[in-house]
Parts: C-alpha cells; sequence; structure tokens
C-alpha cells in the first residue's frame, strides 16, 4: 500500500513538471511570435513616417536590462501623443496596442534582480531624436527581446 501511494506521488510530480515545462515553452512561443508581429507593424508604420520632422523622447540603444520595460512605457507614450489624431493610422493603432500588449511587457521583463529597484530615467529625460531614429531604437528593443527569447 505505502509503496503504490509513493509512486502515485512521484508520478504526480512528474507529470506536473511535464505541463510546467509545457506551459513555459508556450508562453515563449507566444511571446516570440508577438515581438515578430510588431516588428511587421513597425516596418508598416515607419515607412509611412519616416519623412516627418517630429522629435520625440527616444531612449537609449544600450538600455540597461531592467529599464527595458521602462523604455518600452517611454515608447508607447512618445507614440500616442505624437501620432494621435493628426497622424494616427490603421497600422499605428496596431501597433501601438501591441505595444500595450501584457504578452508583449512580458516579453521585454528582463530584469531579475528581485527587491532591487531599478533606476531608470524618466522618458522626458530621454533626449529628443527624429523619427526615423525613435523607431530605429524601438526596433533595436524588440530585436533584442526576440534574441534573448530565442536563447532560452
Amino acid at each position: 500500500m505505502n509503496m503504490k501511494l509513493v509512486v502515485l506521488c512521484l508520478l504526480a510530480v512528474c507529470c506536473s513538471s511535464l505541463a510546467n515545462t509545457s506551459t513555459n515553452r508556450s508562453d515563449e512561443s507566444l511571446k516570440m511570435r508577438k515581438l515578430h508581429e510588431i516588428l511587421k507593424q513597425l516596418k508598416s508604420v515607419k515607412n509611412s513616417l519616416q519623412h516627418n520632422g517630429q522629435m520625440l523622447n527616444t531612449p537609449p540603444q544600450n538600455i540597461e536590462d531592467c529599464c527595458c520595460l521602462s523604455a518600452l512605457q517611454c515608447f508607447r507614450a512618445n507614440l500616442q501623443v505624437q501620432f494621435n489624431t493628426t497622424e494616427r493610422t490603421q497600422s499605428t493603432n496596431k501597433l501601438y496596442r501591441s505595444l500595450t500588449s501584457s504578452i508583449t511587457e512580458r516579453g521585454l521583463d528582463f530584469c531579475k534582480s528581485g527587491n532591487v529597484k531599478p533606476t531608470c530615467q524618466d522618458c522626458d529625460s530621454h533626449p529628443k531624436e527624429n523619427v526615423k531614429e525613435f523607431f530605429k531604437r524601438l526596433e533595436s528593443l524588440i530585436q533584442r527581446a526576440i534574441t534573448r527569447l530565442s536563447m532560452n
């Protein structure tokens, strides 16, 4: 009787472990698909706005791991404010919605510091760059996330 109980417990632990691994893989796959979708949307928006003369607060290329979410929020805020009613297109709306997705946020959450609060720059303190550079840096951030996820 005790042996059967031990075997059942071991079987339950193994099944639980396998289910967890499967869930993690599907979450990683979901993040990758979302990030690739963003790259496609970004290309569409970038092509339509590359000659726009606006200057936008733009996070740096080499942002710290724990500040990637803060950078994402800055890119989103600029998209929302700068491309409001005058230049908002269907592709800009799609890109903005994708950037606000919780899947996107999970894909860019590289901070493994636990309780340590990162000291990320406020969006308004980032230097202003032209639209072309803004989109180039956003694309770089998304590419970075894709590379990290593919290494897992």
